[in-house]
């Protein structure tokens, strides 16, 4: 009976989960999905590249969806057997909380497993690999996603470039240019036409302006000069696809191991705290999903997801206060998930008291 009764709800739980957070999962990539197509449009992603930035993306997602899915999934799938009085007869049968988790433990426990791998390892390799596809993008494209009308920053150097039409094959016309100088300065440029062309060095190119006139001084004096051109080269340095030093985020596991910046310790903290989420809210889910036959289904999701919202808001502002340093990092995130265990262990204790059914 027992071992009839573990799958049974193993099998509820799990069905759930999986639609759940396919669902979930289905809505942020459709999302996701009309930002990188506008990208592609812009030309500032390649085609080829966008089914790899999405298929990142997800991985970068489950860390949140795989939490919030389990906990979902054990309110529903429990709601559904308290309304059917389903977990009436088992209750009747002498199964205990106890009887409930033992199935949800076989469950949640490799869910945690993968999503500590996905939170640890593979989300920050999938993050450096979507800025690194982007900075390819844009180090590709530069001049070429220049907007006819707007303005735009090219470059490393801060350059800002405007051009009233932009023809097919590049080439700009009526073309603005403002860059600082060496000396501190001012280079203004206007010219009748731009287009951009390749120069011996990989990480330069040439803004080749045709018909102009440049404008060099430093603002508030007259100290100024203007040179009338038929040709004029310009380079200009593109971005690196390799970040110096990575965001906190992107960094690897074994980097922020030992470090004592605060934002590094408050990504590490965050990291080991996405699979003990999953357990926590694992826990948790089950008191809060006891409710009474005629309560409905759907009757304690609201108040679910409002302890989630408090949970996981809770844990991005302990984060932003650990990278601030205005709480200790000894303290950092575990006070939030210590909150959440004594909760449920509360909830626990006053819906079955101290009684031995509660082990059974």
């Amino acid at each position: 009976m027992r071992r009839i009764l573990d799958r049974y709800i193993f099998r509820e739980v799990a069905a759930t989960w999986v639609a759940v957070t396919g669902v979930l999962l289905l809505i942020l990539l459709t999302n996701q999905f009309a930002r990188i197509l506008g990208d592609v449009a812009k030309g500032k992603l390649p085609k080829d590249a966008a089914w790899s930035v999405i298929g990142l993306s997800a991985m970068q997602y489950m860390t949140v969806l795989v939490p919030i899915g389990v906990f979902l999934a054990v309110m529903l799938a429990l709601g559904r057997l308290y309304r059917d009085s389903e977990m009436a007869a088992m209750t009747a049968c002498r199964v205990g909380p106890m009887g409930i988790y033992r199935p949800l433990f076989w469950l949640v426990t490799p869910l945690a497993v993968g999503v500590a791998w996905l939170a640890i390892e593979v989300g920050p390799q999938a993050l450096s690999e979507v800025d690194r596809i982007g900075a390819e993008a844009r180090r590709a494209a530069d001049l070429a996603s220049l907007e006819a009308g707007r303005f735009t920053v090219a470059g490393t150097g801060g350059a800002v470039i405007y051009g009233e039409s932009v023809t097919a094959d590049g080439v700009i016309n009526n073309v603005f240019l403002q860059r600082g100088s060496a000396e501190g300065g001012v280079e203004v440029v206007v010219a009748d036409r731009g287009e951009q062309v390749a120069s011996d060095d990989p990480d330069t190119r040439m803004f080749v302006l045709h018909n102009g006139r440049r404008y060099e001084g430093i603002p508030g004096t007259a100290q100024f000069r203007v040179i009338e051109f038929g040709e004029h080269g310009i380079p200009y340095h593109l971005p690196g696809v390799e970040p110096s030093d990575p965001r906190p985020r992107a960094m690897p596991v074994e980097r922020l191991f030992g470090s004592g910046d605060p934002a590094e310790i408050a990504e590490l903290q965050w990291r080991i705290g996405v699979p003990l989420s999953t357990l926590l809210l694992g826990f948790l889910a089950v008191p809060l999903a006891k409710s009474q036959p005629r309560d409905g289904r759907y009757g304690r999701i609201a108040v679910g997801l409002l302890i989630f919202i408090i949970y996981f808001n809770l844990l991005s502002a302990t984060k932003a206060w650990i990278e601030s340093e205005r709480i200790p990092a000894t303290v950092g995130l575990w006070w939030v998930h210590g909150t959440m265990f004594l909760l449920a262990l509360g909830l626990l204790a006053a819906q079955n008291g101290v009684h031995r059914r509660l082990f059974r």
